[in-house]
């Protein structure tokens, strides 16, 4: 290798090095494995999520059972917490929470988003939403897109997907008010609260 090309090398290698991302959770890891003592188990959920959503624990359970065949029984984190939508063809959802992770201080997170579609109506829900592949609590702070097709009740309860990267995210809903329809949209994760649903 002659003397031009080691310095190619080397340059290549130091821009590398200063393009990479200043933490550890910047980026998805697709060989991190979750340990077992930093998820949930289901009892957990059950006990949690029927007191989120004000419903029985059997209730809670089966959509907690469906989520676990398509993304696993053991999520890194949930959020408990309430949400107000409202749709005439276009609708807007805002809601507040607190995030719950092993060996974090809970974290209130806040999220809003513009939906459009076949909809129409509103109401007020209690949210009970299982996060996958979330490594830190920083990392939920983004946008979702919902997953068409994803939404089913299961129980009375409502639950789709929201997928950002390797993150999923699987709110269950319960609540009171009138809709109808189906929508496409995403839902925006904060630290504060916005007015702007964009």
């Amino acid at each position: 290798m002659d003397r031009r090309k080691v310095i190619l090398t080397g340059a290549a290698a130091a821009v590398g090095a200063a393009a990479a991302p200043s933490s550890l959770w910047a980026q998805p890891n697709p060989d991190y494995n979750t340990p077992q003592e930093s998820t949930y188990e289901r009892d957990e959920l059950l006990r949690a999520g029927s007191d989120a959503l004000g419903v029985t624990a059997e209730a809670v359970g089966g959509a907690i059972e469906r989520i676990a065949r398509d993304y696993g029984s053991n999520p890194d984190g949930y959020i408990a917490g309430e949400e107000g939508s409202g749709a005439i063809v276009a609708g807007l959802r805002y809601g507040k929470g607190l995030l719950y992770m092993r060996g974090q201080e809970p974290l209130t997170v806040y999220w809003r988003g513009p939906s459009v579609g076949w909809d129409w109506g509103g109401n007020a829900s209690r949210v009970f939403t299982l996060c996958y592949n979330l490594r830190h609590p920083d990392m939920i702070f983004r946008r979702y897109p919902g997953v068409d097709g994803s939404a089913y009740l299961v129980g009375g309860l409502g639950v789709n997907y929201q997928k950002a990267d390797d993150i999923t995210l699987a709110p269950i809903r319960a609540g009171l008010g009138l809709r109808l329809g189906a929508n496409v949209g995403y839902l925006a994760y904060s630290r504060k609260k916005h007015i702007l649903p964009f």
